[in-house]
């Protein structure tokens, strides 16, 4: 099975991509990049995989919008369950100028045959898609009293937190079920791929993006091998969902 996240630029900014395969109940870091059009993301999934080969996309943006004005039910209950975590979600609207191109890139999916799954068989192949969202997924995976706060502030401290996403990832995903594989020569891979958390700030948002969709692809994985027993799921495919990981807090599992 193979996993991918889509750190999708809401605009016409790159996205981040992440694509994850399992291997012996492991999983390997294939590829970490970013593209900027969305024709271009479309080419790199239809490039990874062979046509109905099972996979499961996870995206952070809005794919179903069925409002006009206002926010969706999982954008309201990302503020109720996660406010005091700091990461309550942007609303999401049909009237807003990303509407579009989020709804239009899920929708492109579909095409493709990945179905949304706001409901899932655990470990059941197939083509599915989801919409997550990194900061709640951080938060629980990683048992923190709040956000890490990488996107905005000076340069410095967005350095600083970003170091601390990376080495969350580094020490406790090897630890999860399923593994990330991250050591030996997997290590390796991932370091060749992310080197070092830049100093310059157009370098810090790429690393960003690219930590942000390997947090997606993690979330997709960690769907499709648990469903609802490990995760919770905000909404549904009337409303609009987000899925997100249920709060972690023994790393040995």
């Amino acid at each position: 099975m193979k996993f991918f996240g889509i750190d999708l630029g809401w605009k016409s900014q790159p996205s981040g991509l992440c694509y994850l395969k399992l291997t012996d109940e492991k999983l390997q870091i294939i590829d970490l990049d970013r593209k900027e059009l969305i024709t271009d993301i479309l080419s790199w999934i239809d490039t990874c995989l062979k046509p109905e080969e099972p996979a499961i996309i996870a995206v952070d943006a809005p794919t179903l919008i069925p409002n006009t004005t206002g926010s969706r039910l999982p954008d309201k209950l990302t503020h109720k369950y996660f406010g005091k975590y700091h990461a309550g979600c942007y609303p999401a609207n049909l009237s807003l100028p990303f509407a579009e191109r989020t709804v239009n890139f899920g929708l492109e999916l579909e095409a493709r045959g990945f179905e949304h799954a706001p409901t899932i068989e655990p470990q059941k192949p197939g083509r599915y898609q989801i919409e997550v969202f990194p900061h709640p997924a951080i938060v629980h995976l990683f048992g923190l009293e709040r956000i890490l706060k990488y996107k905005k502030g000076c340069l410095s401290d967005r350095r600083t937190e970003l170091i601390k996403l990376y080495n969350y990832i580094t020490d406790i995903l090897p630890r999860l079920h399923p593994p990330l594989c991250l050591w030996g020569k997997h290590l390796a891979r991932f370091q060749k791929l992310l080197p070092e958390i830049p100093t310059t700030g157009i370098a810090l948002k790429e690393t960003e993006d690219k930590l942000d969709s390997l947090i997606c692809a993690y979330v997709a994985a960690y769907w499709w091998y648990w469903g609802e027993q490990r995760n919770q799921v905000l909404g549904d495919r009337t409303t609009g969902y987000i899925i997100i990981p249920n709060r972690i807090l023994d790393f040995r599992f």
